[in-house]
């Protein structure tokens, strides 16, 4: 309160008033006149000297708390520079290699940033920060110190070694508007809760769900079979294929999302959330002063996503209070029942739901786009990988793939792996230090010494240059050639290859993905004998990237059917 006060602007002194008939000289009384003048104006002048006084006052006790604080700023901050010192030369730490930039702040390097965004190549802007600098690299944007590495090693201790003495970060408050307080947004005890609450739903996915999964994929490959466009741009309808499926697991049924209505709906939906991740991704690059960008849109895109979600939690709630003989079958509601028995709080049933959509339709939706704008740029991988999807038991016999055939397809899980390490399900993660600690790498002139990190420091990795390392993946690193995974064992690369993460947080849904992913390329290639590109490729690949990475262009081509099923 006193600190409040002394910063009160200082007020102008009062201006004193004396009644005009009070002083009035009388012709009969003048020494009493002059007496009381006197008396009268020297109160006046003290009041004004004390008014000024206090006015210093408050001048001096502003100056005098400011010097108190910066001398005890200065004194912590050397206190704690000493500790660092110590801690420095204990770990035996090396300083990194510096990200250069031109002006003050790195404010060239964040409008270069911003421009690359806006023509679909920030991920090839990171590429090359990669390659001009090196795998680990030290940056001071806008004052703020923070390291970035794509070295596995680093990685590691971030993601597993060292996990607890890592956090989100600034990314709990960055994300928080679209996907509140779920398990993408938390740290600590709630984020354990949220882990062991999703987990086992996620196993039980692999065969509980798939009957569904499949029911819904069909009613897709039906929907192609029957349109009547030349060109169809696979990219919108896999993001509302995703929805679906995701919606089966999460509620236990499987909406036709190809009514209007229904189409209308999520169309209107995904537009804010692609919004939303839009607007998450530009916040997420500003770090701590993410709160920078903001804005109506982005608040009435959450505000969709939302009320898009609370009608179908909403719709849960009220069936799970149905007698037993009017509930679903048992695999119905597996996910959403497991959620209701903790809790009945519609915004926690809420934001968790919204996070397991982002994992489930996003990432699969855009696994799927650059596999078939992939396969279509590259007739011959996929006529092999069409000639295996054939040559599976229940495609000769006239049934439905298994789950069991899918995992036996060398090269269709090739194929997955190659898709997954040029265009990874999250290209850009980060982390930040719970305390001063370390990295094991990246110091030091040779790039073997340890290098420090401050508490509160963040450390970014992107895992889509990581995967384009010519030392890791070859001088052809930045081709789609899946045949390099004869060769290549994702144990031996470790955290080099990490299209789902790692550690404790690695993705609890990467096996559904892939079986969701892979049955559905399967059905396709067995149901179109080709599958064209539409238009030509571009000279330069353009990239929307939220808090995932689709391609711009979408997937437009042009579908040809088989002779004979």
């Amino acid at each position: 309160m006193a600190y409040l006060l002394a910063l009160r602007p200082l007020q102008p002194l009062p201006e004193v008033r004396i009644k005009q008939n009070i002083f009035q000289c009388q012709p009969w009384r003048p020494n009493l006149c002059f007496r009381l003048q006197d008396a009268g104006l020297n109160a006046i002048g003290s009041l004004q000297l004390g008014f000024k006084a206090l006015g210093y006052l408050q001048l001096t006790a502003t100056i005098t708390y400011f010097a108190v604080w910066l001398i005890r700023k200065y004194g912590l901050r050397q206190r704690e520079r000493h500790r660092e010192e110590a801690f420095f030369v204990t770990h035996k730490c090396r300083q990194p290699l510096q990200l250069s930039y031109k002006w003050p702040l790195a404010l060239d390097l964040i409008a270069e940033a911003f421009s690359a965004d806006r023509r679909g190549g920030i991920l090839t802007l990171f590429v090359s920060l990669v390659e001009r600098t090196g795998v680990t690299f030290e940056q001071n944007i806008l004052g703020a110190r923070g390291i970035d590495t794509v070295d596995p090693r680093n990685v590691e201790a971030i993601l597993n070694t060292q996990f607890k003495e890592f956090e989100l970060g600034a990314r709990k408050a960055t994300f928080r508007p679209l996907l509140g307080h779920g398990i993408f947004t938390q740290d600590g005890d709630a984020w354990k809760t949220s882990r062991d609450l999703l987990r086992p739903q996620f196993m039980h996915t692999r065969t509980r769900s798939f009957p569904a999964i499949q029911e819904v994929i069909e009613q897709f490959i039906a929907s192609l079979k029957q349109s009547t466009e030349h060109v169809v741009d696979l990219q919108p309808r896999f993001f509302r294929l995703t929805m679906d499926t995701t919606k089966a697991v999460l509620f236990g049924r499987s909406p036709d999302s190809s009514s209007k209505q229904a189409e209308v709906g999520e169309t209107a939906f995904a537009q804010a959330f692609d919004h939303a991740q839009h607007v998450l991704a530009q916040r997420g690059r500003l770090g701590d002063l993410y709160w920078l960008i903001d804005g109506l849109a982005f608040r009435r895109s959450c505000r969709t996503v939302h009320s898009f979600i609370n009608k179908i939690v909403a719709d849960a709630l009220t069936e799970s209070t149905l007698p037993k003989e009017y509930e679903t079958s048992e695999e119905g509601y597996v996910f959403l029942k497991a959620l209701i028995e903790n809790t009945r709080d519609p915004k926690v049933l809420r934001d968790q739901c919204i996070n397991v959509l982002l994992a489930g339709r996003d990432t699969t939706a855009c696994l799927l786009s650059w596999t078939m704008t992939l396969l279509a740029s590259h007739p011959d991988v996929q006529q092999e990988l069409r000639d295996e999807c054939r040559g599976i038991p229940s495609y000769c016999h006239g049934e439905l793939p298994d789950a069991m055939e899918l995992k036996s397809m060398k090269f269709l899980d090739n194929v997955l792996k190659e898709v997954l390490r040029l265009y990874p399900s999250v290209p850009v993660n980060s982390r930040a230090a719970v305390k001063t600690t370390t990295l094991p790498v990246g110091g030091g002139i040779d790039g073997l010494s340890p290098i420090l990190v401050r508490a509160g420091e963040s450390v970014g990795y992107c895992v889509y240059a990581m995967h384009r390392r010519k030392d890791l993946y070859g001088d052809d690193a930045a081709y789609f050639r899946p045949t390099r995974w004869n060769e290549l064992r994702t144990k031996e690369l470790g955290m080099g290859y990490l299209p789902f993460n790692g550690g404790p947080r690695v993705c609890p849904g990467q096996e559904f993905a892939l079986l969701e992913a892979g049955y559905t390329i399967v059905r396709l290639l067995q149901t179109f004998d080709q599958i064209d590109r539409a238009v030509e490729m571009p000279p330069r690949e353009r990239q929307t990237v939220t808090l995932v990475v689709s391609n711009a262009d979408g997937c437009k081509v042009v579908l040809r059917r088989a002779k004979a099923e």
